[in-house]
């Protein structure tokens, strides 16, 4: 299947086809839509099972970082990269300098940053070849914290909309995935007097949430079918799907993950459960305004202001979502696209 014609292609602007023989480097940037700015989005490195897989996911990561970029406000468009192979094996600084060359290539249509796969010190590596990079050790670093920032802003503007209370003390949170998104918002979690259940392939992550918040673990298989108050998917996407909806006892999903809906009906399918569902782009949009924030006049306190929007626009979002009797997710995509559907500075031409 050509990529004109996979699911996901979406009018993609453009998609990009990387190689470094030297290397071995492989890869694809996704760049989805820049009317509002150019396309801004992390490098995965990954060991896809194909290159069909690889392209799949490309397709849906800069999608949704067009929509979570219009959402938040930024002058940016939504982009993606993937690398392919196992980063263990085969990623070296030269194959991120070479990675780095294929993105100066674009002429600044594609921005990247640290995402799955990839760290900081691989920002140092390709920022030798490009300058279109954020999140570099000279930089703002790990956004990890003010993702879990937002998202537990996000999941409070939940609570205060299903439950009617400003209060998670007591509260019933499942985190699946505790690595480090996950781990700042069970801190946030914890500290704000929730009771934590944890579940996560890493020991030594689960180790130390239990150590820290007195968290319970749950195994793996045995995360959708808790009875707590709230689901937070914080690790791979598409848990939310036709086999784990049945199992979902909560009143709220509201996590950092990204693609949590294996497909767009499942928005649907969590309103008939009387679910809330706080759409995956919009709460998890902490780490984007962060990095999109990281210039030489960067300010930690304003970027703390923009990322406490999130609580504003989710409320919007419910409100309208239940005044139109409609999936979350679809107002969100809706206030997205009334944002970026046309070039941001189309007026002024």
């Amino acid at each position: 299947m050509s990529v004109f014609e996979a699911a996901d292609f979406d009018n993609h602007e453009n998609v990009v086809l990387g190689h470094d023989e030297q290397t071995g480097l492989k890869c694809i940037i996704g760049i989805h839509n820049t009317n509002r700015g150019p396309a801004l989005g992390g490098s995965r490195f990954w060991n896809y099972n194909n290159e069909q897989e690889a392209i799949t996911d490309v397709l849906r990561l800069s999608k949704g970082m067009t929509y979570k970029a219009a959402i938040t406000g930024l002058d940016l468009g939504g982009g993606k990269s993937v690398i392919l192979g196992d980063p263990k094996k085969i990623k070296t600084p030269d194959l991120m300098r070479a990675f780095g060359r294929v993105i100066e290539r674009l002429n600044g249509a594609y921005i990247t940053a640290e995402d799955v796969g990839t760290t900081v010190q691989d920002m140092d590596y390709i920022r030798e070849s490009t300058e279109h990079v954020r999140g570099k050790s000279t930089g703002t670093g790990n956004p990890s914290p003010v993702t879990a920032y937002g998202t537990f802003l996000g999941l409070k503007a939940a609570v205060k909309h299903k439950l009617k209370t400003d209060d998670l003390t007591g509260l019933r949170v499942m985190v699946q995935g505790v690595g480090n998104v996950g781990y700042y918002l069970c801190k946030d979690l914890h500290e704000a007097g929730a009771h934590l259940f944890v579940s996560d392939i890493n020991q030594d992550s689960l180790k130390r949430t239990v150590e820290e918040f007195g968290a319970t673990v749950v195994g793996l298989d045995e995360v959708y079918a808790q009875e707590v108050d709230i689901y937070a998917p914080c690790a791979l996407g598409a848990t939310i799907n036709d086999k784990t909806l049945d199992q979902l006892k909560v009143q709220i999903v509201s996590g950092a993950a990204n693609n949590q809906l294996a497909e767009a009906r499942h928005g649907q399918a969590l309103k008939d459960l009387g679910i809330l569902y706080a759409p995956d782009y919009v709460i998890n949009a902490g780490g984007l305004v962060n990095v999109a924030s990281e210039t030489d006049d960067y300010d930690p306190a304003v970027v703390k202001a923009k990322v406490e929007g999130i609580y504003d626009t989710l409320l919007e979002i419910f409100t309208r979502a239940e005044k139109e009797n409609k999936p979350t997710s679809i107002i969100a995509d809706v206030m997205a696209e009334e944002r970026f559907m046309h070039p941001i500075h189309a007026a002024a031409e």
